[in-house]
């Protein structure tokens, strides 16, 4: 295709440990090999776009770099018989975004294994409503209720304001579950509740007597979404043959426990890798978002931005401002 110039959110490193930030002009030849070129539509704001923003180089590497490890857009050209000029494709996780430019940029070029066509229930725009959080969501959905149904009792979500976390109350209250959402932020209850939650607690109802080896039994499963001490708290107070997925560690990567809840309550404790999630069970989860996972959200949901309201946005996320959903329109 020609030489297209476009538009995009570019991390410089000026020196160690200060990183700039701006929208630039760019044009598709600086774009890596690969075998699909798509116009990006929309994409999304996830913490790890924030992380790579601001230099974490357990994020990214290599700078100058282009963040956004969603990207939902048509395609323009393509090297493989499988997608047309003219699909309407999704593209997150694998390397977008981390050292591979993403989602922030108004075109990427990427190997044709990760991306997936648009499920026909969605547009462009819901799937970046959903994003990597939302597909995040929907893998700790998937795995926790494979053992656990709704009439076996209450649900905890952690870090419920947040982008993964929001979704799972969406999800979870969807499908018929009674979802408890943890949050620290007094001000959000209404949000939770527009969105599905049961009933709303605070960090420290959960916590509360984390002291101990083994908690009261309370959840019947837990989506854990921050780690450390409420993940903990989490596992020693879910009860006989629950499960607990984890995602995250935005509150600590650290895990303080004990053996206990697993040998003598039969807990499980599941990993949720969203980056690197097999392309079957991927399309298999982005159906599910597409139909009967797909929630009702409320309008104030998400927050559409521009490009260039972008790193202002970043920095609100970093300090944990930010609720719900930020989509970026990209103008494209």
């Amino acid at each position: 295709m020609e030489n297209k110039s476009y538009k995009a959110l570019v991390v410089e490193e000026l020196n160690e440990n200060e990183f700039f930030v701006e929208v630039k002009e760019k044009t598709v030849n600086d774009l890596p090999a690969g075998d699909v070129v798509v116009r990006v539509k929309y994409s999304s704001l996830n913490y790890k776009d924030a992380l790579s923003a601001i230099g974490n180089k357990g994020v990214t590497r290599n700078y100058p770099h282009t963040p956004g490890i969603d990207a939902a857009g048509i395609v323009e050209a393509s090297t493989r018989d499988e997608f047309k000029p003219g699909d309407e494709v999704v593209v997150t996780s694998y390397d977008l975004g981390m050292d591979t430019p993403g989602g922030y940029g108004q075109y990427i070029r990427i190997p044709a294994d990760w991306v997936i066509k648009l499920p026909s229930g969605l547009t462009l725009k819901e799937s970046m409503v959903f994003g990597t959080a939302g597909f995040t969501a929907s893998m700790s959905v998937y795995r926790l209720s494979s053992v656990v149904k709704p009439e076996h009792g209450e649900i905890l979500v952690t870090g419920a304001t947040g982008g993964v976390g929001s979704m799972a109350v969406a999800i979870l209250s969807k499908l018929g579950y009674y979802v408890v959402a943890a949050s620290g932020k007094s001000d959000a209850v209404e949000f939770l509740k527009e969105i599905g939650a049961s009933k709303t607690i605070s960090r420290k109802e959960v916590t509360e007597n984390s002291d101990r080896q083994i908690m009261k039994g309370r959840w019947a499963g837990v989506i854990d979404t921050v780690g450390g001490d409420m993940l903990a708290a989490a596992i020693k107070s879910t009860i006989h043959l629950g499960v607990i997925t984890c995602c995250g560690n935005v509150a600590s990567p650290e895990l303080p426990i004990n053996v206990f809840p697993f040998i003598l309550r039969g807990v499980s404790l599941v990993g949720i890798d969203s980056q690197n999630c097999p392309l079957n069970h991927r399309k298999e989860l982005w159906e599910k978002l597409s139909r009967d996972w797909k929630p009702e959200f409320p309008a104030d949901f998400h927050n559409e931005i521009s490009l260039e309201e972008l790193n202002d946005n970043i920095r609100l996320i970093l300090k944990g401002k930010l609720k719900g959903r930020t989509l970026v329109n990209l103008g494209s």
